[in-house]
């Protein structure tokens, strides 16, 4: 390995593989390694038997009658990506469109009282909604209108209030917004973890659900789309990207050691089998930088657990109820609504997404642990979803890095979050791009296609 690389790349989760295929395009030399013989890592998707091997250590059971294993890709991490959304840019940004194929999720919804409802992004949504009475229903009309007139350039549609300087707070007493109002528009919507944002400047809270009701309007049915044969596509299709602007890939290459310059502190290279191969930066996730060792990698402690998140991927042979039959649904469960600090979600697909056989669908519910019986957390999610076949649970740690990197180049991406949108995933992105390159991301905008 006598080459020298402007970048190392560690780990071929989704963010990894975002960023060397956009460093690849900005003409960076990057060297991309995997300690895995897969792509995908911690976001990977997987086929029936590895799914069954990696949790039960065992085949599928030929008594649930599941069918073919290669008609399932089963995501480890689920998300889905907002139409409108900064993946779907950078999708587009980048041409990856080419080596994807997308489905529109058939319905956005949220629990309320004991009930899951559709998700209203529109005044007339609003007024038909089961979400609210009728004097609610006419505030809420009334904020929606405010938020579809708009402009910043025009104080005219502002109605007294400047969002960049009052809080949420101050838009929900305006519009006279319920507490149960103000938790579908706040976490279904504006889709915050939790009620942070009530006290926080209302730009951000505006843009977002700006963001959501644009991504509903674009295709219908729901804000989210997602890629037929499962997630594990996208890491795959970044790296087609990197490869094609001359990034190097290699898989099953076990990482010995990442290394400093013991003078400076700076990143020098990374040695795999006995060899180092140098360059000047190096990004990769939490577990290539001591993410649950108790020693600290190089006697440096770089990483620092954030919490943990439950995962409960579940096989169904049927829709969840309520649902309308869909094929596909994201459920969110605000916070509130069954007395947690943070929200429970749900993600639903199917066979109609090439992820599963014939007449079954994949839910996956998901959570920040808040308590010592993480299971028991779930379990609203769980309830949900009617007559589960089998279901396979994780609890998973989350790492966050303890420095930027600037002072070693050393640039650690975060792990993945309880949400069921990709979002907080292109935060990371773009956060990691200005540290590394000490500028913003900027991407160009074009359309995405996508099969109805």
């Amino acid at each position: 390995m006598d080459e020298e690389y402007d970048v190392i790349v560690l780990g071929t989760g989704l963010t990894e593989c975002i960023l060397s295929g956009l460093l690849s395009v900005d003409g960076q030399k990057v060297l991309h390694m995997d300690r895995n013989d897969y792509y995908g890592g911690a976001s990977a998707s997987l086929n029936l038997t590895q799914l069954y091997q990696q949790f039960r250590n065992s085949p599928p059971p030929e008594n649930l009658q599941l069918g073919r294993d290669r008609d399932y890709a089963v995501d480890l991490i689920p998300k889905f990506i907002l139409s409108n959304g900064e993946l779907t840019r950078m999708l587009v940004h980048t041409d990856v469109t080419r080596y994807l194929e997308f489905k529109v999720i058939a319905g956005s919804y949220v629990y309320r009282d004991g009930r899951i409802s559709k998700v209203p992004s529109t005044e007339m949504e609003a007024v038909r909604s089961p979400l609210m009475g009728l004097f609610e229903k006419r505030r809420a009309k009334n904020f929606f209108q405010y938020l579809q007139n708009w402009k910043e350039a025009d104080p005219a549609t502002h109605q007294g209030l400047d969002i960049n300087k009052c809080s949420m707070k101050d838009v929900y007493t305006k519009f006279g917004l319920e507490a149960g109002t103000q938790d579908f528009v706040g976490h279904a919507m504006a889709l915050w973890l939790d009620d942070d944002y009530i006290t926080k400047p209302a730009r951000q809270t505006i843009d977002r659900i700006i963001l959501y009701t644009s991504s509903m309007a674009r295709y219908g049915k729901s804000p989210y789309i997602y890629p037929l044969y499962g997630l594990g596509e996208l890491p795959q299709a970044f790296a087609r990207l990197s490869a094609i602007y001359g990034g190097t890939y290699m898989l099953d290459k076990q990482i010995e050691s990442v290394n400093v310059d013991p003078e400076t502190g700076y990143f020098t290279g990374v040695t795999s089998a006995g060899e180092t191969v140098k360059a000047k930066k190096v990004i990769g996730d939490p577990s290539y930088f001591g993410a649950g060792k108790d020693e600290p990698e190089g006697g440096k402690l770089r990483v620092v657990e954030t919490g943990k998140v439950i995962r409960a991927i579940c096989i169904l042979k049927h829709p969840i109820p309520g649902t309308d039959d869909s094929d596909s649904a994201q459920i969110i469960i605000p916070q509130n609504q069954v007395g947690r600090k943070n929200d429970i979600y749900i993600a639903a697909v199917s066979s109609a997404h090439n992820v599963a056989a014939p007449n079954v669908w994949i839910a996956i519910v998901s959570t920040i642990v808040e308590t010592s019986v993480p299971e028991r957390e779930i379990l609203p999610g769980l309830q949900l979803l009617g007559n589960v076949l089998d279901k396979f649970i994780s609890i998973t740690p989350l790492y966050a890095p303890t420095s930027p990197g600037t002072n070693d180049n050393i640039f650690i991406t975060k792990s993945y979050d309880a949400t069921s949108h990709f979002e907080t995933v292109v935060d990371d992105v773009f956060d990691v791009w200005q540290r590394v390159k000490g500028e913003k991301l900027v991407l160009k905008k074009r359309e995405v296609e996508v099969e109805a």
